[in-house]
């Protein structure tokens, strides 16, 4: 029988949904995950093959804002819940998949397509080319010393419930997204998301806690975590895990870390995932007891190459003709004239000669200011056909803040 992609209807989302988890290996979601996972899914951007009654591949978008280099807000497509089940690989469908998303991505009008990636081999297949970083930090509190910084003793704490507190939380998280590239600005619902905590997947840990960080009254932070409990022939040797831990300024984020440092009965705080330029490390003055570990995160795809490097801005003036090769999505293949500066940019098709020659991939990595075309074409990635122009289009792509994805989706 012949295989059919089509959008999602909103009566087959539970075994559309289904089929995903079956995908990834997933556990059945507890009532509360499945209630929120079906509130933020987007069914007019979810689609998936049916081979008879059976689905047996789904892929979908969220609507996201990213924040490109110069804070400006971009349209994104955030792609995510792909998956093809085992019987149905190789034929085709993925591929199949992604054609009809990115083709859908572009009528809607949006420049940049983004995910994150179990296996990062197969999506470099269709344009997505990793972005930025984050960085899993774990610990030593008991041979470093908690940060301090003048005015942390004025930062007020209180533990709060972290549902009750999503609100002064969320509200925190919008002030910071325009001041760092790859972070998202999202959609109702998402706040959610950040607080589920089903007992099935704590991994010997106990409950979700929330502390907010106050200074005049006003909440400028916040830091979600759990405590394992450990013990060990010398006592007690508690994990608190981190989940999310956000300030508006540095003396707030010191006052946080500083009451993770101080949780009775722990020896170690462990967070997943920070920027690679987070101040911890400078705070406590010994990166190697932090232990970072590096990994990319965030990947992006330009679906439409003129109008994503026209919307954001460079850090030093750029004049360059770049020769991207896309032949997944051929409307972008051919010559780009990008000029720009720290106040703006366009980018139109041209004849002339070009200085750059890249794929559409890597013109996604550097994007976001996370990677530099130099790397890249110290890889063999880029090359420069004109002298001169790689060196000066690395520098005005690049990002004085690291970009980071602060959440998967």
């Amino acid at each position: 029988m012949a295989t059919e992609l089509r959008m999602l209807r909103d009566v087959e989302w539970d075994s559309w949904s289904d089929t995903l988890n079956r995908a990834f290996g997933e556990p059945p979601p507890t009532p509360e995950q499945r209630a929120v996972r079906r509130e933020v899914t987007e069914t007019g951007r979810s689609f998936g093959v049916w081979d008879g009654a059976d689905c047996v591949a789904t892929a979908g978008a969220f609507s996201f804002g990213l924040t490109v280099p110069g804070g400006a807000e971009v349209p994104a497509a955030g792609v995510t819940m792909v998956s093809v089940q085992p019987t149905h690989r190789r034929r085709g469908l993925l591929r199949e998949m992604m054609r009809h998303q990115l083709a859908d991505v572009r009528e809607r009008g949006e420049p940049l397509a983004v995910l994150t990636a179990s296996e990062p081999a197969i999506y470099g297949r269709f344009g997505y080319g990793a972005a930025a970083q984050e960085m899993q930090l774990t610990v030593d509190t008991l041979r470093l010393a908690a940060p301090e910084l003048p005015g942390v003793d004025e930062v007020g704490l209180r533990l709060v419930d972290p549902a009750a507190a999503l609100a002064d939380c969320e509200r925190v998280y919008a002030q910071l997204v325009p001041a760092r590239p790859g972070m998202l600005a999202r959609r109702p619902g998402w706040a959610r998301m950040a607080v589920l905590d089903p007992p099935g997947e704590r991994e010997g840990a106990g409950e979700l806690q929330c502390v907010v960080a106050e200074v005049d009254g006003e909440v400028r932070g916040y830091v979600r975590y759990a405590v394992k409990p450990v013990w060990d022939d010398a006592g007690p040797a508690g994990v608190v895990r981190v989940r999310h831990i956000e300030a508006l300024d540095a003396v707030v984020y010191a006052a946080l870390w500083r009451f993770l440092f101080g949780i009775d009965l722990t020896s170690s705080v462990s967070v997943r995932t920070r920027p690679v330029d987070d101040p911890l490390p400078h705070l406590v003055g010994d990166m190697r007891r932090c232990v970072p570990v590096l990994r990319e995160s965030l990947f992006v795809r330009p679906v439409e190459v003129g109008a994503a490097l026209a919307a954001r801005t460079y850090r030093t003036p750029v004049d360059v003709v770049l020769e991207v090769t896309d032949p997944f999505c051929p409307w972008n293949e051919g010559r780009w004239w990008l000029t720009g500066d720290g106040t703006g940019a366009s980018c139109a098709r041209t004849t002339d000669p070009a200085g750059l020659a890249l794929s559409v991939r890597e013109l996604g990595s550097a994007y976001l200011g996370g990677f530099s075309l130099t790397a890249l074409a110290a890889a063999g990635r880029v090359r420069e056909l004109r002298p001169g122009a790689l060196a000066a289009a690395s520098v005005a792509f690049g990002s004085d803040v690291a970009p980071w994805l602060p959440h998967g989706f």
